[in-house]
């Protein structure tokens, strides 16, 4: 169905004011939400707080009277709707059992999106990028199994594997390195903006969670983790935003942030199974409607451009929350190898130089261990094996999955081919519930 959003109805700002009681709503279920409803509630969750982020940023550069004041009333909305959803989230999940969720986000957001982006490049940044959240997912399913006894299939319910990705201990890279080639605005297609600007947003959101949150837990072990996973996603955060046509004016990006939430709201709204959450998002897509509607006037005024040569002229869907397992195999069997080189491409473990930027910053950070390596250590003397949820296939090459991903440079706990095959050979005593 066709939905051009310059042209659809939408609340008016002054409309937008909500009561308190309007704005915090009641947190949805833990042991009963569908797993990408927590998914959705994440990623908006992220959207939001770009958006927020990027007026104030906006207003601190703009003399523009006419553009602080639009910035100045959308940025409370914005607050209040970031209030929302993020309040959606219950008392009783705990900060592991919503990182399983963040996690989740990003690896069937990123596997989405590779398989919908028009622009190969960008692909091969969104699958590189998969394979490290991926891994994520597995290590901090380790500690939520350890410290609070659940199994990650409470959280991401069958639909996304648990087993090892590319090694956390190798996403630590020097960041110039991570720095890719921005897309063109004038030859880029709307899907691609969109897909980026909403990457950048769910990443971002993620650092902030984990360097909000991850010192809440007593052990410095899973402290330890935190940091370190919380030093990736900044890298990812970097990555993500260079592939970003820097020429794009601020009234331009203003008009694609707004466009991003019509963007995400909608795909929520379209897809969301439960009606109370169908609901808020249906009210903030009609909110976000009248900002872009506004956003677009401004844009037009200011640039003498129709703001539809920006953003086409029909929606575009970020992403659909589904299972992407068999996608993330068929990326996880051929590209775990795969790192970043300094001409903003992308090279095999065996033809990085000896003078790979990289390997300075390996070594220093992991000089007294990868905390990422000493969890599954732990759990391994704990339980004789780590906790694994994956088809028989994948199972199975796990060590060979590890032997291709390992670089030269290891953190001095690192867990070795060896170890993971005696692992696979003792008797599996962590079940799926």
């Amino acid at each position: 169905m066709s939905f051009n959003a310059l042209k659809e109805k939408s609340t008016p700002l002054e409309k937008q004011l909500r009561n308190w009681h309007e704005i915090t709503k009641k947190p949805f279920n833990k042991t009963e939400a569908d797993c990408y409803t927590r998914t959705r509630q994440i990623l908006m969750n992220g959207i939001e707080i770009e958006a927020w982020n990027f007026k104030h940023n906006f207003s601190r550069t703009t003399t523009d009277n006419e553009v602080q004041e639009f910035l100045a009333v959308s940025k409370r909305i914005e607050d209040a709707q970031q209030t929302t959803v993020n309040w959606l989230t219950p008392a009783d999940q705990s900060v592991l059992e919503t990182t399983l969720g963040y996690e989740q986000v990003a690896v069937e957001m990123t596997a989405w999106m590779a398989q919908n982006e028009p622009d190969e490049y960008v692909k091969e940044t969104f699958d590189f990028g998969l394979l490290e959240d991926f891994d994520h997912l597995y290590r901090y399913s380790q500690w939520a199994y350890m410290e609070h006894g659940i199994s990650p299939n409470d959280i991401v319910q069958g639909n996304t594997d648990v087993i090892l990705g590319r090694p956390t201990q190798y996403h630590h890279n020097c960041n110039i390195v991570r720095l890719r080639k921005p897309y063109d605005k004038a030859t880029a297609s709307p899907q691609t903006k969109v897909n980026i600007y909403t990457l950048v947003s769910g990443e971002q959101q993620t650092h902030n969670f984990y360097a909000e949150h991850g010192m809440q837990y007593g052990s410095q072990c899973i402290r330890e983790t935190y940091a370190e996973i919380k030093d990736v996603e900044e890298e990812h955060v970097t990555m993500y935003e260079s592939l970003i046509d820097p020429t794009e004016s601020w009234y331009e990006k203003l008009l694609l942030h707004e466009f991003t939430e019509v963007c995400t709201y909608y795909t929520c709204m379209v897809d969301e199974v439960d009606d109370r959450l169908k609901k808020i998002w249906e009210m903030f897509l009609d909110f976000e409607i009248g900002h872009l509607k506004i956003a677009a006037e401004i844009f037009e005024k200011r640039e003498k451009r129709d703001a539809e040569e920006v953003i086409g002229t029909d929606i575009v869907i970020p992403c659909r929350f589904k299972s992407q397992k068999e996608y993330v195999k068929k990326v996880l069997m051929s590209e775990i190898q795969k790192r970043v080189t300094g001409n903003k491409g992308y090279a095999d473990i065996k033809d990085l130089p000896e003078d790979w930027a990289s390997y300075a910053i390996q070594k220093k950070a992991n000089e007294e261990g990868s905390p990422t390596e000493n969890v599954i250590n732990i759990i391994t003397a704990a339980k004789g094996r780590d906790l694994v949820i994956a088809d028989e296939e994948l199972k199975s090459n796990q060590a060979k999955l590890l032997e291709k991903g390992l670089e030269k440079v290891q953190a001095p706990d690192t867990v070795t081919v060896e170890e993971t095959k005696k692992m696979m050979k003792e008797e599996e005593i962590i079940h799926e519930c």
